[in-house]
């Protein structure tokens, strides 16, 4: 069996990255491929085991290591020119074009989908607003392209047999979108280097990538409220030096950390703000594994990986406000480090591979049977 495992692109080591990872520690054949592959020699022997993708014509555009999506109508042209004719079994990781691959009728496509193309779809006004391209010629023009690539990205949903979902919540945006079902395995998180932690220090964490809908700013915004907590915040981004021009002097900014340091950060944090609305979110079932408490949106993945008043609380809106009254009712609570941790590992690496391993195998051998039947 030759296998091809396609990503929509490699540059950083977040979630879908791990996912990656884990894949590659079941089976360590599979031929790479992405839209662009800059990743530091440290990052790819964790991803990829030491290789490189192959990557699209993208990767050598002017600035695209700085900013790739400002290309976003170019994916789909880029994603379809690999040439994947020679391979048994595709696996694509996808939240944007990567599951658009071409495919013969011959080939068992599975997309582990993060989430359905965010621009087109349910973040598309975010994206436009954020850009600035909501008005004018330059907004006519995006909005075209939105366009055509939502257009596109129903029609390539064709391409892939079977969708795991990575939640209940991406699951049914998969039913929404594409009308496909799908079946849920949720992402890996290494839960045995995120050990348990009892004793806590006086301080709140978050920790993202500095990008607006992250809603770092609100979780800024709400501790300026509180001037007699700390809040500490990892990560780098665009928007990192404006955060630090609102932020009091309670706030804390650590810019990037290593892994070691970030989980000692999430280690003796009192809580973890999590203000996003995430597809499944990693990070905070990372946070339980040391047995910290998250304070969340009660939307989107972290609905089905935090249990309230036992593992953490909720907050219902994105506003500075809301998380501001959360955190305040959060120092109401009694949280027990031994009872997050143990609801964490439900979400270990190990289930994850276990659970991809049989889903696939599954598939593959009635693949075959079909095909050895025509």
């Amino acid at each position: 069996m030759k296998k091809a495992l396609i990503s929509d692109w490699y540059y950083v080591n977040g979630g879908a990255e791990k996912v990656i990872h884990s894949i590659n520690s079941i089976w360590n054949d599979f031929d790479h491929f992405a839209l662009i592959d800059f990743l530091n020699e440290e990052d790819r022997k964790f991803i990829l085991n030491g290789k490189k993708a192959k990557t699209s014509f993208i990767q050598k555009l002017p600035t695209v290591k700085k900013n790739h999506r400002k290309f976003l109508q170019l994916f789909p042209i880029a994603i379809e020119q690999f040439d994947l004719t020679d391979y048994d079994l595709i696996i694509s990781s996808s939240s944007a074009v990567a599951k658009g691959i071409k495919v013969n009728k011959n080939q068992l496509h599975i997309c582990y989908c993060h989430s359905p193309m965010r621009y087109a779809w349910d973040l598309r006004e975010q994206y436009l607003k954020d850009a600035g391209l909501t008005k004018g010629l330059k907004g006519f023009y995006a909005k075209s392209v939105l366009d055509k690539i939502q257009k596109w990205d129903l029609s390539n949903s064709e391409n892939v047999d079977y969708f795991i979902a990575n939640s209940k919540h991406i699951a049914q945006r998969i039913k929404k979108t594409y009308n496909q079902d799908s079946v849920v395995i949720y992402p890996p998180v290494d839960v045995d280097f995120f050990g348990l932690e009892e004793t806590k220090e006086d301080y709140y964490l978050t920790a993202s990538r500095m990008v607006a809908y992250k809603k770092t700013q609100l979780i800024v915004e709400a501790f300026n409220g509180l001037p007699h907590l700390k809040l500490i915040v990892a990560g780098e981004g665009p928007e990192l030096e404006k955060l630090q021009r609102i932020a009091k002097n309670n706030i804390q900014f650590v810019g990037y950390v290593e892994n070691k340091k970030l989980r000692s950060l999430m280690q003796k944090a009192k809580a973890f703000i999590f203000a996003a609305e995430e597809d499944f979110g990693i990070i905070p079932v990372e946070v339980q594994a040391c047995g910290t408490p998250v304070i969340a949106l009660s939307k989107g993945g972290t609905l089905e990986t935090v249990v309230e008043n036992q593992t953490g609380i909720f907050f219902d809106e994105q506003t500075a406000e809301k998380i501001k009254e959360a955190v305040i009712h959060f120092g109401t609570k009694n949280f027990e480090p031994k009872i997050i941790r143990e609801h964490a590992i439900k979400f270990s690496k190990q289930r994850f591979e276990n659970e991809i391993k049989e889903f696939v195998d599954i598939k593959f051998k009635e693949h075959q049977q079909l095909l050895n039947t025509r």
